[in-house]
């Protein structure tokens, strides 16, 4: 994929867990075509990309930066 355009850097571990998704969701809904957001947590955040890929189809890309052990860092990005 080509460069993406970095809108915001959602870092979940200060953010209550209930609210972390509604969160993530509302800023990549958010997002134009092209941009994208980085998630820092300190787990896997593979649950939420499969929430992604149910709710919001195959418009956007999963990147990790940064795979653990104690940081995961995540580009999502807008493709459509």
């Amino acid at each position: 994929m080509g460069q993406h355009t970095s809108k915001a850097t959602i870092d979940v571990r200060s953010i209550p867990p209930q609210e972390r998704h509604p969160l993530i969701f509302r800023t990549f809904d958010d997002l134009e075509l092209g941009e994208s957001l980085l998630l820092i947590n300190d787990h896997d955040p593979k649950p939420l990309y499969y929430q992604l890929q149910h709710s919001r189809g195959k418009n956007f890309d999963w990147q990790y930066l940064e795979n653990g052990p104690s940081i995961w860092q995540v580009q999502i990005s807008k493709t459509s």
